[in-house]
């Protein structure tokens, strides 16, 4: 009786296991009976040559190119005021709210003009609306300051600083040096 019992469990183990092709029902190891394509095996490998390794070639030596920086000017050694910097950000901001407004202010740089603007962060369904670009003039002294008008007390923001005549890369994208606040709230 004990031996059947083992019998019948290792019956049953083999099939959980193996499936049908455990009893020898089957076609062919790995094909599925009654299916298109039975018979062939579920992956096919083709034998192939190994790849040669790379031979130097007698032209001209390599040449390290130049490396692409992003660094900021030196700051102008009149200005006094230390402005906080991140990776993320080129050009630092400084916002204060004002009733319906926002000033902005940040040190001067680049010999570039500008343009901020105040970016709605309401959520909004479908098509986002285009920002509308406030421009402001290059200027000469430690730092810059505009004020955006005709905001919604209150409602969340976040000012975005461009400084667009900042040059270009050598395969033509222009710098990046930009300017972004958190999220701010005029009074």
């Amino acid at each position: 009786m004990r031996h059947t019992r083992t019998a019948i469990a290792l019956a049953v183990l083999s099939l959980g296991l193996g499936g049908c092709a455990a009893l020898g029902v089957g076609d062919t190891p790995g094909s599925s009976p009654g299916v298109e394509g039975a018979g062939e095996p579920w992956m096919l490998v083709e034998v192939g040559e190994a790849t040669p390794s790379p031979v130097p070639s007698r032209g001209r030596s390599a040449a390290p190119s130049p490396d692409v920086t992003a660094a900021a000017p030196s700051p102008d050694p009149n200005c006094t005021r230390i402005w906080p910097r991140t990776e993320k950000v080129m050009i630092p901001v400084e916002v204060t709210p004002g009733a319906g407004s926002l000033k902005v202010e940040w040190p001067t740089q680049y010999d570039s003009g500008y343009r901020v603007t105040a970016v709605p962060q309401a959520l909004v369904s479908g098509a986002q609306p285009e920002p509308v670009w406030k421009t402001v003039a290059a200027g000469t002294g430690c730092s810059m300051t505009t004020t955006i008008t005709g905001l919604e007390s209150g409602a969340a923001y976040i000012v975005w600083l461009d400084a667009p005549d900042t040059g270009h890369e050598r395969d033509g994208t222009r710098h990046l040096y930009s300017g972004r606040s958190g999220i701010v709230y005029p009074l």
